[in-house]
């Protein structure tokens, strides 16, 4: 699969969970205390991502 998240700990002992692309870092979330809270930011952008609404604010 050449997509994925995945769900690392940072320096801080943080749990983060990261987006990637072709094994490239997309985007990353905030850090969470629980494990459970990165999986629940996963799933919310799982869920809520899909219908995002795509702004170009560049003037050309």
């Amino acid at each position: 699969m050449s997509h994925r998240f995945e769900i690392k700990k940072n320096k801080a002992g943080e749990f983060v969970a990261y987006f990637s692309y072709n094994s490239e870092t997309i985007f990353w979330t905030e850090g969470y205390a629980s494990k459970a809270s990165a999986k629940n930011a996963i799933e919310s952008i799982k869920k809520n991502g899909t219908s995002a609404e795509t702004i170009d604010t560049t003037v050309e």
